[in-house]
């Protein structure tokens, strides 16, 4: 089993991982040089695949695809006065409660009232 800590410069091993998929490389001698050049740090096995399959495939971008949970911009602010809506009415609900009600995470609920 493969252990490692959480990899620091992530998006340097990434944007170094893409030059070495335009240089023709193959997987193995990527994940080969990133461990050498990283040490403890490198991206895992998987990681290091999928952004190789991305390269490979024509992608650019070495930033990580939008996740659904995080809401944009316009959303948030929609999420914001609903819950200063609900507090209005009434002032005894939780966070948790909020978070319940509107299907925002409690999380997100918590940093629109911090």
């Amino acid at each position: 089993m493969e252990v490692h800590h959480v990899p620091r410069g992530t998006m340097e091993q990434r944007v170094n991982l893409k030059f070495l998929v335009k240089l023709g490389k193959t997987f193995t001698e990527v994940y080969a040089i990133l461990k050498e050049v990283y040490g403890n740090e490198y991206l895992c096995r998987t990681q290091v695949f999928e952004w190789f399959k991305r390269f490979k495939e024509g992608h650019e971008t070495t930033e990580d695809d939008p996740r659904p949970e995080r809401p944009s911009t316009s959303k948030m602010d929609e999420n914001i006065e609903e819950n200063g809506k609900l507090i209005h009415e009434d002032h005894r609900l939780s966070i948790l409660g909020l978070a319940e009600i509107t299907g925002v995470g409690k999380e997100w609920v918590r940093q629109i009232f911090s």
